[in-house]
């Protein structure tokens, strides 16, 4: 069920308390740079915030992480074709892994969790799961930050 607000009925909950809105950014700053010195590259990072942002149906963010993804050096086609990207040869097995970790975290099945680590230890390291995963759900946040504040999206 899609409910539609006029401007005058949105609540940006980023506006009302920007302070708790600061702290998730400090904490997806944070997560970031676990990421860089982790060793995954801004374009992984990307993958895995618009991958989340599209299971979320966040359009907010899918607008900017799209675009950060494409100057990361991401490509059309990958974008594209991430909500299948199980079914290609298109994705490596480390951003693979890095998929999977972001779904489980977003979707949060109960059986998955556990052998989603397993399956990541084997094409990331302890500190690359772990920065996906804070990562995944910085973005899974702000997701929700959007979608309940009803951020519009401009065309750019």
């Amino acid at each position: 069920m899609t409910i539609t607000t006029t401007p005058r009925e949105r609540i940006f909950i980023d506006k009302v308390d920007p302070e708790v809105f600061r702290a998730l950014s400090r904490t997806a700053q944070l997560a970031g740079a676990a990421a860089q010195r982790a060793g995954l590259t801004k374009m992984l990072v990307e993958l895995v915030n618009v991958r989340i942002s599209q299971i979320n149906g966040c359009a907010f963010c899918l607008r900017v992480h799209t675009r950060a993804a494409l100057e990361a050096g991401e490509t059309a086609q990958r974008l594209g074709l991430l909500p299948a990207w199980r079914e290609t040869d298109l994705f490596t097995p480390a951003e693979r892994a890095a998929l999977t970790l972001a779904e489980i975290t977003t979707g949060l099945p109960e059986s998955a969790r556990s052998s989603a680590a397993v399956v990541a230890r084997k094409e990331l390291t302890e500190e690359q799961v772990s920065a996906v995963l804070w990562v995944s759900i910085s973005i899974n946040a702000f997701n929700r930050v959007s979608i309940m504040s009803g951020h519009p999206v401009r065309e750019v």
